[in-house]
């Protein structure tokens, strides 16, 4: 698969931007610098046959914008391992220069575009919403239907607990502005995460994981364990189904639609996992919690 583009590219915005602040605190009051996490439109194009057209437009945090077109893709049904052809940033000659890097093109395998129209989704979604514009919940099961068997998958309660730590670790953007949303993938023995993404959407950061998979080859993921620095919605859980993710976590409350989407999925849904300690709302089969009832 090629990456167009990539070696073209000079500065253009990064996950960062510097800004100046007045910060008061009780009677002291003091002007500095201040770092923010970026947050920036990002349009997601499919070309195929000579055919282009615009299926999404997010804001994201700039980074892996090549993993984000990618995996939402992947999410929404689009386009799977194999699919994609080329991804590069748009070069169009009417887009201003600023604009190239706020625009991704995915060149399709295919001769001709997929018919979009029977997705029904909205092209507009936003760094907050990820199921914004998404198909009906039919065509989810449609297209995520449950293996009629998957490979036994085991976690020890203790190693989720120090899942958070890892994941914290990593945030290297969110050590310097507080401000974003952060998903990892991990291996069932808990150690180093495989790979992790920050961005200003948790939605946005679960696709540049599942991006960044299929890009380097790293699918099927049933194998690993997702865990998210927020809550954790529908739109996750659509993401994890489709990726055939098998356990979720999340260091906040999972929603009652996530909780419904994990139990017909399959899928084990940990949620408040903090602390050592967690709830299981779906599939507890998977956490192994001997361990951790034997520790005093």
């Amino acid at each position: 698969m090629e990456r167009d583009g990539a070696a073209r590219l000079t500065a253009r915005l990064g996950p960062v931007t510097r800004s100046r602040v007045r910060r008061v605190s009780g009677s002291a009051v003091r002007d500095r610098r201040d770092d923010l996490a970026t947050e920036e439109p990002l349009e997601i194009r499919l070309l195929a046959g000579g055919e282009s057209r615009t299926v999404a437009i997010t804001m994201r945090t700039p980074g892996a914008d090549f993993e984000l077109a990618a995996g939402f893709l992947h999410g929404e049904g689009i386009a799977g391992p194999g699919d994609i052809a080329a991804i590069g940033y748009c070069t169009d000659e009417d887009l201003d220069p600023e604009a190239r890097y706020n625009t991704v093109t995915v060149r399709l395998a295919a001769s001709r575009l997929p018919d979009l129209a029977a997705t029904a989704r909205n092209f507009l979604t936003s760094s907050a919403c990820g199921v914004c514009g998404t198909a009906s919940l039919d065509a989810l099961r449609d297209r995520c239907a449950v293996p009629a068997a998957r490979p036994p998958v085991a976690v020890p309660a203790t190693t989720l607990y120090g899942l958070p730590d890892r994941l914290r670790e990593a945030q290297g953007v969110f050590g310097r502005t507080g401000g974003l949303h952060a998903a990892g993938l991990f291996t069932p023995d808990g150690g180093t995460p495989l790979a992790v993404r920050e961005d200003v959407g948790r939605h946005n950061a679960v696709d540049k994981l599942v991006g960044w998979a299929l890009l380097g080859g790293e699918t099927p993921l049933d194998r690993h364990v997702l865990l998210v620095s927020g809550r954790v919605g529908y739109e996750i859980m659509q993401k994890a189904a489709s990726a055939g993710i098998q356990i979720v976590c999340a260091v906040s409350a999972p929603s009652s639609l996530a909780v419904d989407l994990a139990r017909e999925f399959g899928i084990t849904l940990v949620g408040f996992l903090r602390e050592e300690r967690f709830n299981i709302y779906a599939c507890p089969e998977r956490i192994d919690v001997e361990q951790a009832a034997e520790t005093p």
